[in-house]
Formats: structure tokens, sequence, C-alpha cells
């Protein structure tokens, strides 16, 4: 996974990653799936565009438009988002009584961190980012996600198309999602 690399393309699709803190499923044990949508409207109002994703129980997958507007660089939108999900996390864990996994998150910030203010290590520090320069490499990235929650280990639904955390169903069976741009309106 790449580190600390700056991501500061404008008018540039992105494929991101991002993955919880030792792989835990933090994500399903939260039940924070649908704290993404807040971080989806936060992208839209900086200018950039969810064409994509996959939220899957310990990682996300996202394809994300920056567009020349956008006042803000590829790294501070993921890193606002990654914050604003991690304190969703927590506060469903605290609500949950889920007292060793929040002690658990709590070891996990380094001493640095932890001097700032931190109290949760929710996410792995860093995040991957590629561009996708054709739309080939787009839709491959997109069938890659979509079909993950099926795909090695997962086994999270029988018809990737129904997995209701993903942007499958908007491409595959024309479901209306207010949060999605459809790649073709940004190529």
């Amino acid at each position: 996974m790449s580190t600390h690399r700056l991501h500061e393309a404008k008018h540039t699709v992105f494929f991101i990653t991002f993955t919880c803190f030792k792989w835990l499923p933090l994500i399903d044990l939260a039940k924070a799936y649908s704290a993404f949508g807040k971080w989806f409207d936060y992208l839209y109002s900086q200018k950039a565009s969810v064409l994509g994703y996959v939220i899957m129980p310990n990682h996300f997958h996202g394809l994300i438009f920056v567009d020349e507007e956008c006042k803000k660089n590829l790294n501070q939108l993921v890193a606002n988002g990654k914050r604003f999900l991690a304190y969703d996390i927590v506060k469903r864990l605290h609500e949950h009584d889920n007292h060793r996994l929040l002690k658990e998150l709590t070891q996990g910030v380094g001493s640095k961190e932890r001097a700032k203010g931190k109290k949760h290590q929710v996410f792995i520090p860093s995040f991957e980012a590629k561009e996708c320069f054709s739309r080939e490499m787009l839709e491959t990235k997109l069938d890659y996600m979509h079909h993950n929650p099926v795909s090695g280990k997962w086994n999270l639904v029988d018809d990737w198309v129904e997995y209701p955390y993903s942007s499958a169903a908007f491409y595959e069976l024309n479901r209306v999602n207010a949060q999605l741009t459809h790649y073709m309106d940004v190529i």
C-alpha cells in the first residue's frame, strides 16, 4: 500500500482503497455502512464525485473523480472522509458497549499520534490510490469492486449485483442513486 504520496491531479478519476486497523471488520461490527453517505455528500460539496464504490466489512474501494474546481487534493478528501468515518465507527462501538474492541483501537494509537490527541486507531494510516487513465481501466476497477463481495473469502451475497453497499445495482440494474455520478458523465 502506498504511503504518504501526494495526489494532486485534477479532472482525474482515482481508484482508492483504505482499510480498517488490523483488517478488523470495524465497518460491519459498528454497522457503519450508512456513514459513508455523509462522506459522499461531503465529496460532492467539494466538487468531487463518487463514480463507483463497494463498502466491505473491513475496507473500502471507490472511484473518485476530482474536478478541476475542487479546492482540495485527493489526500485531503480521503483524510477527511476517514476521520468522519472513524468518529462514527467509534461512536457506534460505544453505543454497542463494545469495550474490548474500543480498548484494542486505543492501544493501536502510536505515541506521536496520542500526543496530538488521537484516541483510537480505526484505519490503517495510509491509503492506496491509482489514477485511471482510460475507460478500460475504469471499467476493470468497477468490475473488480462490484465482484468483491463474492470473491475469495467473501461470500456476502449470492448475487454480486444485489450487494447493498455497492454501486453495482446503479450500473447493472439502473437503480437510482443520487450520490453517484455515472463514469460516462466525466470521461
